[in-house]
């Protein structure tokens, strides 16, 4: 699942992604709430964590403004301001859960876990499916041509984005964005690694090839044209 983390505090923010990130969810972290808000109406995500007092724009303002722009994205505020007031606040502005801090990250994950299983009564996607190949998000299991593939933790989060985005060209960065949280690793083979050991699985024992390098550029995973 892709989680946006809007929080300005770094050491709370690598605390709660490194969590998620355990869990098999990839985490977009952002501490501006105006930066944040701009990357939830272009690349919507599954779940998003407002801190309430954020600079740029705060948690609250954003959370309004993607409720006006028709965004249905779960939102859980994660902030101090712990008062019965303020918690309406948030519930009213569009917010779906409110976790005050100090917190146990096990709570979170409930708190997740609890919002998932809402949205799960809404129609929410639950398979994805590129010709012969499906993702089950689920199970977090891979299946083609009648046969179970089994992913480690990163090859399923790297298949997710490729099949979230069939046929269209994702460069390395933003692979490295999406995946491992990598703004900027120039000299990095982790992910050359996981396509190698996820294309091993995917493509190599099947005769059509779904995961494509495109030269210079990145990747691009679709069946036959």
């Amino acid at each position: 699942m892709k989680i946006l983390l809007a929080e300005d505090d770094t050491k709370l923010a690598d605390y709660v992604s490194a969590g998620l990130e355990e869990e098999g969810h990839s985490v977009e972290h952002f501490e501006d709430g105006r930066d944040a808000l701009t990357y939830c109406l272009y690349s919507p995500c599954d779940l998003a964590i407002f801190d309430r007092m954020i600079p740029g724009m705060d948690g609250l303002s954003v959370v309004k403004a993607l409720r006006a722009a028709g965004s249905e994205m779960p939102v859980l505020f994660l902030t101090g301001l712990a008062d019965v007031d303020n918690r309406v606040e948030g519930l009213a502005a569009g917010g779906d859960d409110y976790l005050t801090k100090p917190f146990h990250f096990s709570e979170l994950k409930a708190r997740i876990e609890a919002l998932t299983r809402r949205r799960s009564t809404h129609a929410e996607v639950t398979k994805l499916v590129e010709h012969d190949l499906e993702l089950d998000l689920l199970s977090r299991l891979a299946h083609r041509q009648g046969q179970t593939i089994e992913l480690q933790t990163k090859e399923f989060m790297l298949l997710e984005v490729l099949m979230r985005n069939a046929g269209r060209v994702l460069t390395r960065t933003m692979l490295l964005e999406r995946v491992w949280n990598f703004s900027f690793e120039p000299n990095t083979t982790v992910l050359e690694t996981h396509m190698s050991r996820l294309r091993a699985k995917i493509d190599k024992p099947f005769d059509i090839p779904l995961i494509h390098t495109i030269r210079n550029t990145g990747y691009s995973l679709h069946g036959p044209r």
